[in-house]
């Protein structure tokens, strides 16, 4: 197996327990006050935001090992805004990247940003679960879901507020796009192999604007990872991304923080 399918056998494995240990009724009665809390548009965030840069916050790659193993919430998410983040992305997966759900409900209490809960959802579970966490929206990754679950999950999600960012890293999948999709993300990362080269958004804009128009129903163009110049930045805006998810670049500082401010900066 290739690491995507690895994580996905685990995920499923992962969820199955969570949801026996917490039912969905369980779940709801422990975060009702957050299922009642308005959500924060993402999609608005980047679109009126001067730098469009979703931070994230991650402690580990499944390539790279750990980038920050101490790394507190508290510290660095609150960071980030003060630093002209537009919205922050959280890992929630333990196994492999070295997240939990705490720092995400950590990170709802700490901040007004929209919260991009990062994970690998595969179950309309975890979509509930990510409003009683505190997400704003969520990552659906077109590469370990089929496009029926895509959609079904999507929908879910709009049923709750949460807003949908479709992560797709080919051409054949923006098959995958459907009327609940708010943000197009394209992973410059195969997960396959986590081999990252960020040619990928340039290639695939062409058939992402031909796919999707230009109306104002068209999905707002995120480019994800391997993000590291601000020359790239503006030339990735210039081709029609208006929103950029930086992790590594930030993680691997030792100041997250003035990572993302020496790129808003100078944007």
């Amino acid at each position: 197996m290739d690491i995507l399918e690895t994580i996905t056998a685990h995920k499923r494995k992962e969820v199955a327990r969570q949801k026996e240990a917490a039912p969905l009724e369980l779940l709801f009665g422990i975060g009702s006050h957050r299922m009642n809390r308005p959500t924060l548009s993402m999609r608005q965030a980047l679109e009126q935001s001067p730098t469009g840069i979703i931070a994230e916050f991650k402690r580990r790659s499944p390539s790279k090992g750990w980038l920050f193993p101490q790394a507190k919430v508290e510290e660095i998410v609150p960071a980030y805004e003060r630093c002209g983040a537009a919205a922050c992305s959280i890992l929630t997966d333990s196994d492999f990247f070295g997240g939990s759900f705490s720092d995400l409900q950590g990170a709802r209490l700490l901040v007004q940003l929209p919260l991009l809960r990062k994970d690998f959802i595969i179950d309309e579970y975890q979509v509930y679960q990510s409003r009683v966490l505190g997400a704003d929206a969520i990552l659906l990754i077109a590469a370990c879901l089929t496009k029926e679950a895509c959609k079904n999950l999507a929908r879910i999600a709009h049923q709750l507020e949460l807003e949908v960012l479709l992560e797709v890293h080919t051409e054949d999948e923006l098959s995958y796009l459907n009327e609940y999709v708010d943000m197009l993300g394209v992973n410059n990362r195969n997960l396959g192999t986590f081999h990252t080269d960020v040619e990928n958004s340039f290639r695939m804009i062409a058939c992402i604007k031909k796919e999707t128009g230009a109306g104002k129903d068209a999905p707002l163009y995120v480019s994800e990872s391997g993000i590291s110049d601000i020359k790239v930045i503006k030339k990735l805006r210039d081709a029609g991304f208006r929103g950029f998810l930086i992790g590594e670049t930030f993680m691997k500082t030792k100041n997250p923080a003035e990572a993302i401010g020496d790129l808003r900066i100078r944007n």
